[in-house]
């Protein structure tokens, strides 16, 4: 072995400085670590130390990484999309308003010249007719929505600005550029040809997914390239603006009264707005009214949901309602409400609920109810989530899950999302 040099006294406390800063300090090829995001479901605090332990060379969370850059860089060719791009206006003739159709209602009879939709339509529920996929903004939203969260995260992880600039281009697109922004409203969401001009259950086009674009913008806002204080100032008046349509419309009202999975996904939606436009009374109020307003009728004693279980997608709507339900929690942390604690008068619980999925989830028995499309993956991240919280049959049950299409993500994006094909 060769005899190592010898240092003089500054050298050493130099080279000592050096690699202490080596070890704290991110390489020259990362950017300097953001700060902690104000997000309204994801832990802010956990994607900071996440950042910091990618920075240190964690061999798993790197090739986790690897999963979420390879989703930001496919979205980096496409879009920017738009709501006035769709072939018809939505019924009054607003192009800026959004249009969705509603998945499961069809046309009973042939279409013809003086019948051009093959109206009446009938309902045939969980068959999803493949016109809601053209014609209307809602392929287009969920784009915005997935684009927006994969490009936003994999920035933070990586501080590669074309992932930063991609996604505020994608925002200010669909949500700020006069000329082709969305009116903040969801007037004509689930429309029925000759039947309804909209439905308040067109609200969970959006609260399925938009809290991912509430926390998509936190992110940006730890100093992002590409998004500027005035994205900032804009962004925030459409949410306000959003937030009380969504509380003061008669849609809103109809769907917060919704006793299924409808309703679970209105607290949600709202308790986020509310949190992330800094109206935080009204998010603990919406998070401690869930207890008695969903958790109490909508979950049985033995942990399951029976509303749930009468669909033709059973497998489908339980682990969907739960994404809503472990979101819903997640704001709760934000605004000193525990729904996991929380237990009803029946004994019902959050975590009953998941342990409830586990045998179907984990592969040790069938799922016993009607489904059309079963796939065990979709109840991964709400297993994750209530695992987090402490519920010691989840713990036991995250090494047997199957993992979703494009990898286990969680340890990038703690926050549940529904895994498998969301219908309607």
């Amino acid at each position: 072995m060769s005899a190592r040099p010898r240092l003089s006294r500054p050298a050493v406390l130099l080279a000592a400085v050096a690699t202490f800063a080596a070890v704290v300090v991110p390489s020259a090829s990362a950017h300097a670590v953001p700060k902690a995001p104000r997000t309204a479901v994801l832990d802010g605090a956990r994607l900071q130390q996440t950042r910091l332990r990618l920075d240190r060379g964690d061999p798993q969370l790197k090739r986790t990484l690897k999963d979420l850059t390879a989703r930001a860089d496919n979205w980096l060719p496409q879009g920017p999309w738009t709501v006035v791009d769709k072939p018809k206006p939505a019924p009054g003739g607003d192009v800026h308003d959004y249009l969705s159709q509603a998945p499961y209602w069809w046309p009973s009879q042939p279409k013809t010249a003086d019948n051009p939709w093959g109206c009446p339509y009938v309902q045939r529920d969980g068959q999803r007719n493949p016109e809601v996929d053209t014609g209307t903004d809602r392929q287009d939203v969920e784009k915005v929505f997935d684009s927006t969260y994969d490009l936003a995260l994999a920035w933070y992880y990586t501080g590669r600005k074309q992932y930063a600039e991609k996604a505020a281009t994608v925002l200010r697109t669909w949500f700020l550029a006069p000329a082709t922004r969305m009116n903040p409203n969801l007037d004509h969401g689930q429309f029925i040809p000759c039947k309804y001009d909209g439905r308040a259950i067109g609200i969970i086009d959006f609260s399925q997914s938009y809290t991912s674009v509430l926390d998509a913008i936190a992110i940006l806002e730890t100093g992002a390239p590409g998004w500027s204080k005035s994205d900032r100032t804009a962004m925030r008046a459409w949410n306000t603006d959003f937030r009380d349509w969504l509380e003061n419309s008669a849609f809103g009202g109809e769907e917060g009264a919704a006793k299924n999975n409808h309703g679970t996904f209105y607290d949600m939606q709202l308790a986020a707005l509310a949190y992330a436009t800094g109206d935080e009374d009204l998010a603990r109020r919406t998070v401690l009214g869930a207890e008695s307003k969903r958790i109490d009728p909508q979950v049985a004693a033995d942990g399951s949901q029976p509303q749930e279980l009468t669909r033709t997608r059973s497998w489908h709507y339980s682990t969907f309602d739960l994404v809503a339900y472990t979101r819903l929690a997640a704001i709760g942390r934000h605004v000193g409400v525990n729904l996991w604690r929380y237990t009803g008068p029946d004994g019902q619980t959050l975590a009953k609920a998941v342990d409830y999925l586990l045998p179907a989830a984990t592969g040790a028995a069938p799922w016993p109810y009607p489904e059309l499309e079963f796939h065990r993956y979709a109840a991964s991240d709400i297993v994750h989530a209530a695992a987090d919280a402490g519920d010691r049959a989840a713990q036991a049950a995250v090494p047997k899950l199957e993992t979703p299409p494009g990898g286990d993500l969680w340890t990038l994006r703690p926050a549940a999302e529904q895994l498998d094909s969301i219908a309607g």
